[in-house]
C-alpha cells in the first residue's frame, strides 16, 4: 500500500472514530484520554533525543508545562459535551472544521501547485500550500457557519484559528528537526504519530476557545 492511500485509509478510520465520538460521550472521553496519553509520551520521546544533554532539571520542567498545557487542551475538548451548551458546541465544530480544512487545504494546494518554500524547518511548507490552508478553512468556514455569526467574523476568526495551527504544524517540523527524526511516532500509517496529526488543533482549540469568548 503507497503512503497516499495509507494516508487515505488512515484518515477515514479517524473520521469514523470523530463520528463516533460525537455519537457517545463515552467513546469520547475514553479517546481523548488516550490521545492525550499518546501525545505525551510522543513528545517526551523527542523531548529526551533535544535535550538528552541538558541539566535535567530543564527537561523535567518542559515536561510538565507541556502536561499542564494538554490538560488546558484536554478541558477545551470535553467542555462542549460536558456542559451541553449548543454554542460551545458550535465553538468545537467551527475549530475542528478550521483545523481539519487548513491541513487538507494546505497539502492539496502544496502537492499540486508547489511553489516556494516558506521555511528550511519544514521543507514542504509552502506558500501555496499556506494560502490553501486559509482559502479552504475560510471558505468552508463561511458555507458551513454563515447562520452563527456575520461573514467578517467568519473570516477573521477563520484566519486566526488557521494560523495558530499552521504555526503549531510549524513548531511541531522544528522540534522533530531539533530531534532528527521524520515523525513522533508510527502508530498512524501515513501519516506518523498522533502528534504529528493534532499538532495544530493542540494549540488552535484552548486559543480558538478564548478567541470565541472574547468576541
Amino acid at each position: 500500500m503507497s503512503e497516499l492511500n495509507k494516508r487515505i485509509f488512515t484518515s477515514l478510520v479517524l473520521f469514523l472514530l470523530l463520528f463516533l465520538c460525537f455519537k457517545s460521550n463515552l467513546v469520547l472521553f475514553i479517546s481523548l484520554i488516550f490521545i492525550t496519553f499518546e501525545i505525551f509520551f510522543e513528545f517526551y520521546v523527542i523531548s529526551k533525543k533535544i535535550y538528552r544533554n541538558k541539566p535535567n532539571i530543564i527537561f523535567f520542567l518542559i515536561l510538565f508545562t507541556f502536561n499542564l498545557y494538554l490538560m488546558i487542551f484536554l478541558i477545551s475538548a470535553l467542555t462542549p459535551f460536558i456542559l451541553s451548551n449548543d454554542m460551545y458546541f458550535v465553538y468545537f465544530l467551527f475549530i475542528l472544521t478550521v483545523c481539519i480544512s487548513s491541513d487538507i487545504g494546505g497539502y492539496i494546494f502544496g502537492k499540486i501547485l508547489k511553489g516556494k518554500k516558506i521555511t528550511k524547518i519544514s521543507p514542504n511548507k509552502t506558500y501555496t500550500g499556506m494560502f490553501g490552508s486559509f482559502f479552504l478553512s475560510i471558505f468552508l468556514s463561511c458555507v458551513i457557519f454563515n447562520d452563527f455569526m456575520t461573514i467578517k467574523e467568519i473570516i477573521l476568526v477563520s484566519f486566526f484559528i488557521s494560523l495558530i495551527s499552521q504555526l503549531g504544524d510549524l513548531l511541531l517540523s522544528f522540534l522533530k528537526r531539533k530531534a532528527k527524526v521524520k515523525d513522533t511516532g508510527n502508530i498512524l500509517p501515513g501519516h506518523g504519530g498522533l502528534l504529528d496529526r493534532f499538532d495544530g488543533l493542540l494549540f488552535a482549540l484552548p486559543l480558538g476557545t478564548l478567541l470565541f469568548q472574547i468576541i
